[in-house]
């Protein structure tokens, strides 16, 4: 059987590894996990529809390597809800919703109405202490935002683990915030390039 070749872009998985031991030791690495944000969004806006998940992103590429070439996923079907719109949809949602609430905090600590809280916070609720480096050279707001950047990514992680160890390998991404955002606007973009054709 030929091997199949393979591109500079297969292995993104290394960069979103790297990414969260890096923060793990200074949680100020936490703000490159905006390129993940950003990128996604700029290529879809663009004309690239979905792309960045269908090729890119490096989560996707290691949720595939831990499932299936190390067989850590039960490899069973995805459930019915978590494909469904209203799950994705609703998922995206509560998502932005902590990811406003994340920028709340960060700006209540710019203002000097709150302190920096040195903590991961997993899976929004559990809080764990931080102790790996010295981040008081910097603006507390600054560290602030990577404290919760880092929360929200470690967290996605952690649920896109779950499923892949629980369905399919790459279960997490039918209802990735990122890829329910890039859906969207794929189909606002042909839906508004339809009506301009009518």
């Amino acid at each position: 059987m030929k091997k199949q070749k393979k591109y500079w872009y297969d292995y993104m998985w290394i960069l979103s590894s790297i990414y969260l031991i890096l923060g793990i030791f200074n949680i100020l690495f936490a703000w490159l996990g905006l390129l993940c944000f950003l990128i996604p969004i700029i290529m879809s806006l663009s004309g690239g529809g979905k792309t960045y998940c269908n090729k890119y992103c490096g989560r996707g590429q290691l949720l595939n390597l831990l499932g299936a070439k190390f067989k850590l996923s039960r490899n069973k079907p995805i459930p019915k809800f978590l494909k469904a719109k209203w799950f994705s949809y609703g998922f995206l949602i509560f998502f932005l919703t902590m990811f406003i609430n994340m920028l709340f905090n960060t700006y209540l600590v710019f203002q000097g109405t709150s302190s920096l809280k040195e903590a991961i916070t997993i899976l929004w609720t559990f809080k764990l202490p931080w102790n790996w480096g010295n981040v008081s050279f910097i603006s507390p707001w600054v560290a602030q935002f990577a404290f919760g950047f880092y929360s929200v990514m470690a967290t996605s992680t952690i649920l896109g683990l779950i499923t892949m160890v629980l369905f399919k390998p790459r279960s997490w991404c039918v209802y990735c915030p990122m890829g329910t955002m890039t859906q969207g606007i794929c189909l606002l973009k042909n839906r508004k390039v339809l009506h301009l054709s009518i």
